[in-house]
């Protein structure tokens, strides 16, 4: 089967009307309602799904629910792991092009790699769903399904401003003034995202910097300066061992880092313990924040280790991504709810973006166990069931 794009064709979401179940955390989807061909279990379409990495939980997720969505609808799927290696990454979506697959969905290691890759894609009338992390610099990507970055950011730097003291739980000011002494990272600078979370981020905190209510006592508060490349725990350690020997070896205190990613606060709170600090947040650990919600996070934060963390829903993610596929394999516009803010460069991407929910130790029941996301004894753990 070879889809036509028809972008503008059909009013935006009349696929959805099909009714698509949510992928749950286990892999349960839905199936597509008795009149497209996705809901006749059409063998003949193919779906290419390019995922970054296996290293990092979430991606792992991500690729599994995507797949399980798609092939409840009666799709076959190629479902690519790509190690954080972009020739590696490349060569995979060369070869679901190739083998003649009806959508891409990207989620990309470096947003500005695939230009080529996307123009044969559209040579070819191959729609691309850039998952997660925008595509830039090229008008063949279609459709962007992501999480509202800027507020990751923006709840990220709450949250600092929780776990120091500065808000209370209903996010309005306690009175303390301190000043706080804290420390920035950003994730990798190829990944679009990584500077929406970092903008949001500082458009809470630089006002605070600028009072002097918040320190940043190395001076590095510029997005180049604290970028972390590839999202990398061993390089996010390896940066705040740097800081802690050239910035607080004279008594200053440090009071938080703000940490864009649970990976990177591993390792930040792999150096902070290993100087000494801690071990809890309890015994004076440094408030450190992060994003995905990774189990083993979770686990550090029921342990009184990590102060909080951002949940994004990803299965909620991978069915706008599979809604979007249905949408394109039917010839109909995914439903966007967003159309101006993801500019990748050459074009406006339409776009749907998702809620974020932030998580201290007290709503790890609430949001993640009572929802089905996690189990009470994974969090004990600090591992995921297979």
């Amino acid at each position: 089967m070879r889809l036509a794009k028809t972008m503008g064709a059909v009013a935006a979401g009349a696929a959805l009307t099909l009714g698509l179940a949510a992928c749950g955390g286990s892999g349960a989807g839905g199936g597509g309602g008795a009149d497209g061909a996705a809901g006749n279990g059409d063998d003949d379409v193919k779906i290419g799904v390019a995922m970054p990495t296996q290293t990092y939980e979430r991606w792992i997720q991500d690729g599994n629910n995507v797949k399980k969505g798609l092939e409840d609808l009666g799709y076959s799927v190629d479902l690519q792991f790509a190690n954080d290696d972009i020739p590696t990454q490349t060569q995979q979506i060369d070869s679901m092009i190739t083998e003649g697959v009806d959508v891409l969905v990207i989620a990309s290691i470096d947003g500005t790699a695939l230009t080529s890759q996307l123009d044969a894609a559209a040579a070819a009338n191959i729609p691309v769903i850039a998952y997660d992390r925008l595509i830039r610099d090229s008008e063949n990507v279609d459709f962007y399904t992501t999480f509202d970055n800027e507020a990751v950011g923006v709840a990220q730097a709450n949250a600092l401003l929780r776990g120091l003291g500065y808000l209370d739980a209903d996010g309005k000011e306690t009175g303390e003034k301190g000043p706080y002494n804290i420390e920035l990272f950003a994730g990798s600078p190829d990944d679009n995202n990584a500077g929406f979370f970092f903008d949001g981020a500082m458009s809470v905190l630089q006002p605070l910097i600028d009072d002097g209510t918040i320190v940043v006592p190395s001076g590095q508060t510029d997005f180049g300066q604290v970028t972390t490349q590839r999202w990398e725990l061993e390089t996010a350690q390896k940066r705040m061992e740097d800081l802690l020997t050239s910035t607080y070896q004279g008594g200053e205190k440090l009071d938080g880092v703000l940490a864009p990613a649970d990976v990177l606060s591993r390792g930040i709170i792999n150096a902070l313990q290993s100087a000494g600090m801690g071990p809890t947040l309890e015994k004076g650990l440094p408030v450190v924040t992060g994003q995905d919600a990774e189990i083993a996070n979770i686990k550090l934060i029921d342990d009184g280790v990590q102060s909080s963390t951002i949940f994004k829903d990803t299965r909620l993610l991978a069915e706008q991504a599979v809604k979007a596929t249905q949408s394109f394999v039917e010839g109909n516009d995914p439903e966007a709810n967003d159309t101006k803010t993801y500019d990748n460069g050459v074009k406006v991407v339409p776009s749907y973006l998702l809620e974020v929910q932030t998580v201290f130790k007290d709503d790890i029941q609430p949001v993640l166990i009572d929802a089905g996301y996690y189990t009470a004894d994974e969090v004990k753990a600090g591992q995921a069931d297979d």
